[in-house]
């Protein structure tokens, strides 16, 4: 997997959760419910000292009728499909 590629979100990861407070706008777990099952194209790979395997960078906002960068999620690999662009409807 790399930057630039198209994947689809197969899963949540188990430590993703919503906050105690519902005000803090959008909660985390929910937009990983709302991207579960699209596909979106890896912005960027981090990788943290302390997680074993590269973070990818997917800009999120399009699910939200935002503009993509405006929201974020960063999730490892295993929760990830890369997905063939010539496949796409």
């Amino acid at each position: 997997m790399k930057a630039g590629d198209m994947v689809r979100l197969i899963g949540i990861p188990p430590d993703v959760h919503n906050s105690a407070d519902p005000d803090d706008g959008l909660q985390t777990r929910t937009l990983f419910e709302k991207c579960l099952g699209k596909v979106f194209r890896i912005e960027e790979l981090e990788h943290p000292e302390a997680i074993e395997r590269p973070l990818a960078r997917l800009d999120v906002g399009h699910v939200l009728g935002k503009e993509p960068y405006l929201d974020t999620i960063w999730v490892e690999s295993e929760y990830l499909e890369v997905v063939d662009p010539h496949r796409l409807g």
